[in-house]
């Protein structure tokens, strides 16, 4: 049985071939079907994990905080059928674009900050229900751990774990292990799955904090 989408999220003929598609200004060239736009998993993990049916449990107005947003390319997608949304990502110039973004959806708040560093943003964040991890470190549980701070008792964690982040030279497998037994000190790990065949080299997570 394949998983629902969240309210907001539908698939949708583009071009002759069904995808995933939510409701906004277009942003980075997905194609569109008036106001729709194609939500690319090749150009986004977390809609990678929706195109390979994780449960990743979004729901429509979440507000949550999306962890290396790069120039918005997902979050846009995120900030289309949810609720607050904050974006942080620590490199200047694609914070320019994302503040283009950010000009079409008003719950979307561009950050310009270190995810490794929480306490910096800790003054404007509220709690959140989701967290989206997509960030190219290493110590990528660490990152998730700090920012467990944020996250409702019930809420979740959608992470991209990027292996050649952490150790370019090591099996993706053993580094992948090694995240997820990590992760496991701070939260419960509900679901993982290879991003394949997007995104070479990722593990798909889907956590939940523990007590």
């Amino acid at each position: 049985m394949t998983p629902s989408l969240p309210e907001g999220v539908s698939r949708r003929d583009f071009d002759g071939t069904t995808g995933l598609a939510t409701r906004g200004h277009p942003e980075y060239g997905e194609a569109t079907d008036g106001e729709y736009r194609r939500w690319d998993p090749h150009r986004s993990k977390l809609g990678a994990m929706l195109s390979l049916g994780m449960e990743t449990g979004l729901e429509a107005d979440q507000k949550t905080l999306y962890l290396g947003a790069a120039a918005g390319t997902t979050v846009s997608h995120v900030a289309d059928f949810g609720g607050p949304t904050y974006a942080v990502e620590f490199a200047p110039r694609p914070v320019r674009e994302l503040l283009e973004v950010a000009d079409h959806r008003p719950n979307l708040f561009p950050l310009l900050k270190d995810a490794r560093k929480p306490e910096t943003y800790a003054h404007v964040v509220e709690p959140v229900d989701v967290i989206v991890q997509d960030v190219a470190t290493r110590g990528q549980a660490r990152v998730a751990a700090l920012n467990r701070r944020f996250l409702d008792g019930d809420g979740r964690l959608l992470a991209a774990v990027k292996a050649r982040s952490e150790d370019v030279t090591a099996e993706p497998e053993d580094v992948f292990r090694n995240v997820v037994a990590e992760l496991e000190e701070r939260y419960e790990i509900l679901e993982t799955r290879p991003l394949d065949p997007y995104h070479e080299d990722h593990l798909g997570v889907v956590a939940r904090p523990l007590e």
